[in-house]
């Protein structure tokens, strides 16, 4: 087949319309419709329905956009190894976490990257969404389980757990619980159970819950406990690794804890001997190593 008409046929199937397409390849309307008719002509298939709304795929149109996604995102990791230089590290590294680690501990520490590696571009993209990586829908991850897939190069970065913590001007005003018991009088700021989340943490919040404990706030993501916590509206479910950066949260009820999260890094085997994907893995292995070293002394 030829690549021409692939390549466009996939800027079609993507935009879902021709002339959005032939502004993305900077071709017109009737050019592009020219080489999807002969694409579909040699392949002797119909790729697309027309509809009025635009341009939907058929079940062999969607077969074909399955294969040249693949293809391009191939050559996107392709094209990212090519251009990684012997000496420098520059260009675009996609870098995937969980909303809570990337807002709360990734982003924070960022700078001191950036000031080594001034010409460096990161796409942050903070999900609870697992992203495939040999698919290229990021180059780097850091997960909170280990990665299960087999072409990828892991690297155990540290191992975290959830706790309860409240600021010391909440616990001034509401008293301190020592059993949980006393949580009668308090209100409970954690994740929604079904909130995606890692299981250690869902596994605690269902036993603090099942305290009947009578006033709760629920948020989505860590981020959002933390600013109930910040905001002293109660106590909160929240992974130890904020201790550092707040240095005034207070730990409540020490014995309660979830069960240990193991922290990996990842990335796919064909981006081993890239310069960027080094340089960010360096760094966060550098920022782990200093935490820890504080954290012992």
């Amino acid at each position: 087949m030829d690549w021409d008409k692939l390549r466009i046929f996939h800027a079609v199937a993507d935009a879902g319309s021709l002339t959005h397409a032939g502004d993305v390849l900077h071709l017109s309307q009737s050019a592009v419709s020219r080489q999807i008719r002969a694409l579909e002509e040699s392949l002797s298939v119909t790729l697309f329905h027309r509809h009025a709304r635009g341009l939907i795929l058929t079940e062999q149109g969607e077969l074909l956009f399955d294969a040249t996604t693949a293809m391009v995102k191939r050559l996107d990791a392709t094209a990212a190894r090519i251009r990684d230089s012997e000496d420098e590290v520059f260009g675009e590294l996609r870098v995937t976490t969980t909303t809570g680690f990337g807002t709360l501990w990734l982003a924070p520490r960022l700078t001191a990257l950036y000031k080594k590696y001034p010409a460096l571009k990161i796409d942050l993209m903070l999900e609870e969404r697992v992203l495939d990586l040999p698919m290229r829908e990021a180059d780097v991850a850091i997960r909170m389980k280990e990665p299960s897939q087999a072409d990828l190069i892991r690297k155990r970065l540290m191992n975290i757990r959830m706790r309860l913590y409240a600021t010391p001007d909440y616990l001034a005003e509401h008293g301190t619980p020592e059993t949980m018991a006393d949580f009668s009088a308090h209100r409970l700021i954690c994740q929604h159970v079904g909130a995606a989340q890692v299981a250690a943490g869902a596994t605690l919040v269902q036993q603090l819950i099942a305290n009947d404990i009578p006033s709760m706030l629920t948020v989505n993501n860590y981020f959002g406990v933390l600013q109930g916590v910040l905001n002293h509206i109660g106590i909160g479910v929240l992974p130890d690794y904020l201790t550092e950066d707040f240095p005034n949260l207070v730990r409540v009820l020490d014995d309660v804890e979830s069960s240990e999260v193991p922290v990996f890094l990842a990335y796919p085997e064909e981006l081993r001997h890239s310069k960027r994907v080094a340089a960010f893995r360096e760094f966060v292995t550098e920022e782990i190593f200093n935490y820890r070293k504080r954290q012992q002394s």
